[in-house]
């Protein structure tokens, strides 16, 4: 499976509304803290924004929801992973992202047999406390080493000038927040991306 490089990551239908329709490809809807019926209603509408726009959109966390509202991928941290039913996710055709920090959790990702595993955070990111320092270029390296053909995802602290060193340890796709959302212009920021990552498209 081959991943877009710009893996934009974002918490509501309101941003892919706005960023995807610029050329996105690969996006995640990471929303925390909402009740079921707005979590669907936020997923309709991410949904049709990017079968629309050809733009593979991979859900958060709620992996159940995810197969009730017939989407195609799911991504889970270590402690969503523990309590998913992955045999469900595979039954019901979704393929399946992983989150990982060390290599006790890169073990317990790849027994569960994903499509690709995130790497994180490779440099100091503000989006949330981390318990892990950051994992520098090095560690992508190390991380491709050991999963072969399966996509490296790097995440954290990632920007534009930095996209060149995590290509070149073999990342496949560089996640982002921050350096989008929190912009001043979300969608200038988003079309540098594009035009940063074009080369290993």
């Amino acid at each position: 499976m081959k991943l877009d490089p710009f893996y934009l990551i974002v918490d509501s239908a309101a941003w892919i509304e706005r960023l995807v329709p610029l050329g996105v490809k690969l996006v995640q809807l990471r929303i925390k803290d909402q009740d079921e019926a707005s979590l669907r209603r936020e997923i309709r509408a991410s949904k049709a924004v990017c079968e629309g726009h050809g733009c593979q959109l991979i859900i958060n966390d709620y992996w159940r929801l995810a197969i009730e509202e017939d989407c195609d991928f799911v991504h889970l941290g270590q402690e969503d992973l523990a309590e998913a039913d992955v045999k469900a996710i595979r039954r019901a055709g979704l393929r399946l992202g992983l989150s990982t920090h060390d290599d006790a959790e890169l073990d317990t990702a790849l027994a569960a047999e994903p499509d690709y595993v995130a790497l994180g955070p490779i440099y100091p990111t503000v989006l949330k406390a981390m318990k892990w320092s950051p994992q520098g270029l090095d560690r992508i390296a190390a991380w491709k080493r050991r999963v072969g053909d399966l996509p490296v995802v790097a995440i954290g602290g990632l920007t534009v000038e930095r996209l060149a060193g995590v290509f070149a340890q073999g990342a496949e796709s560089a996640a982002v927040v921050t350096d989008i959302t929190r912009n001043a212009r979300p969608e200038a920021r988003a079309l540098e991306w594009l035009a940063a990552t074009a080369q290993w498209r």
